[in-house]
C-alpha cells in the first residue's frame, strides 16, 4: 500500500474509534432510556449502525497491520505498484492517468487503479512509449503509456 493510501486508512481509523463509536455508544444508551427495547426503532438502529462501526474498525486494523508501506518516490524504471502513469487511448486519443495502488485504496474516480485490475496488470513492466492491449467489458481497448511518475 502506498503511504497516502496508509494515512487514509489510518485516518478514518481514528475517525471511527474517537468519534463514531463513542457517539454511536451514546445513542444505544438514549435509546434504552426509551424502555421496551422489543419495538424501539431507534435502539436497533443504533445497534445496527454499531455493529457496521466495529467490523469496520476490525477490518481496517486488519488491513493496517499487515500492510507494506511502499513509498513510490524512491522508485524508478517501467512500470510496477506506485506509478502514476499517463495513457492516452489509442481509439478516442483521451488521456488518463492513474496510480497504481493496493486493493484497500483503490478508487478508480480518483484515478487510483487496483493492483489486481486487468489494466494495472497489462501496465506492469511496460515503458514509456509501449502500447496495451486490455479486455474489457466494452471489449478490446488500446492504450499508449505517455509518462510514468514515480511521486
Amino acid at each position: 500500500m502506498t503511504r497516502a493510501g496508509h494515512a487514509a486508512l489510518d485516518e478514518e481509523l481514528k475517525q471511527l474509534k474517537s468519534v463514531e463509536r463513542p457517539a454511536v455508544i451514546k445513542s444505544i444508551a438514549e435509546a434504552r432510556e426509551h424502555g421496551d427495547l422489543s419495538e424501539n426503532a431507534e435502539y436497533h438502529a443504533a445497534r445496527e449502525k454499531q455493529s457496521f462501526i466495529e467490523g469496520r474498525i476490525k477490518e481496517l486494523e486488519g488491513l493496517l497491520s499487515l500492510a507494506e508501506v511502499i513509498d513510490p518516490a524512491n522508485l524508478s524504471g517501467p512500470i510496477k505498484f506506485g506509478a502514476t502513469v499517463t495513457l492516452v487511448d489509442e481509439d478516442t486519443d483521451e488521456e488518463k492517468t492513474y496510480q497504481i495502488v493496493g486493493e484497500a485504496e483503490a478508487d478508480i474516480e480518483k484515478g487510483l487503479l487496483n493492483i489486481k485490475s486487468p489494466l494495472a496488470r497489462a501496465l506492469i513492466g511496460k515503458e514509456e512509449g509501449d502500447s496495451i492491449e486490455v479486455r474489457t467489458p466494452g471489449g478490446e481497448r488500446g492504450y499508449e503509456v505517455l509518462k510514468i511518475q514515480y511521486i
